[in-house]
């Protein structure tokens, strides 16, 4: 098979080194930062499905709006903070990989918390009041309360991880592109799309496509077995 998609094909089969390479780092990013994410982002969307306080409903439509948040204002946001000039500069992680996967973190995270809230509002309420009878504390309230919304919960996961794994404009600004350190799948792509090379970014373009395909089957799958 001849022209760039064979070519392309041959990369992928041959085990091109490079191609492998700034994939295992795309995928060490993604994972890292959704990770970081859901930590945090779980408990925190627990209790804001869970308890009732003031400004819930605007909080709640605040982090709607999060997700849709581009990419390339987080990344100027990150960069703000942690260029030289700014706040965090003598920490020295500009163009470095945890400053990408902060910056995907930052990306993930409103999804987590949205997709989690919501999924647990959709809970009994009466279900924590039973658990507090029965004797939990908030601690086991908490683990009860994502154990019965495992599923929406881990749906929340991936929609995170598929943000993350997608996005070029933080990646670009934090990481810097730096072949063989902090190149990932989408920014390679925009790179050596530019440059003529249009058998490694479709290479690189399939394998993107294929993780992409592969997170919507979970998402599919988790979604139906609910």
């Amino acid at each position: 098979m001849t022209g760039p998609f064979g070519k392309a094909l041959e990369l992928l089969v041959t085990g091109n080194r490079e191609v492998w390479f700034i994939t295992g780092t795309s995928l060490r990013f993604g994972l890292s930062s959704t990770l970081i994410a859901c930590v945090p982002g779980i408990p925190l969307g627990v209790l804001i499905a869970l308890k009732r306080f003031r400004f819930r409903r605007p909080l709640l439509a605040v982090l709607n709006t999060l997700m849709a948040l581009p990419t390339v204002v987080v990344g100027l946001l990150v960069y703000s903070l942690i260029s030289r000039s700014g706040p965090l500069g003598s920490l020295g992680i500009l163009f470095t990989p945890p400053a990408v996967v902060i910056g995907q973190a930052i990306l993930a995270l409103p999804i987590v918390l949205s997709m989690t809230a919501s999924s647990l509002s959709r809970l009994d309420p009466l279900f924590p009041e039973v658990l507090t009878t029965l004797g939990a504390g908030r601690r086991e309230i908490l683990w009860m309360s994502v154990r019965e919304a495992r599923g929406p919960v881990l749906a929340a996961c991936l929609a995170a991880f598929g943000r993350v794994i997608g996005e070029v404009g933080a990646a670009m600004m934090l990481g810097g592109n730096i072949r063989g350190y902090t190149r990932t799948i989408t920014t390679a792509i925009a790179l050596e799309t530019g440059k003529g090379d249009f058998e490694l970014g479709l290479a690189l373009g399939i394998i993107l496509m294929v993780v992409a395909l592969g997170v919507n089957a979970l998402l599919h799958l988790v979604v139906k077995h609910e």
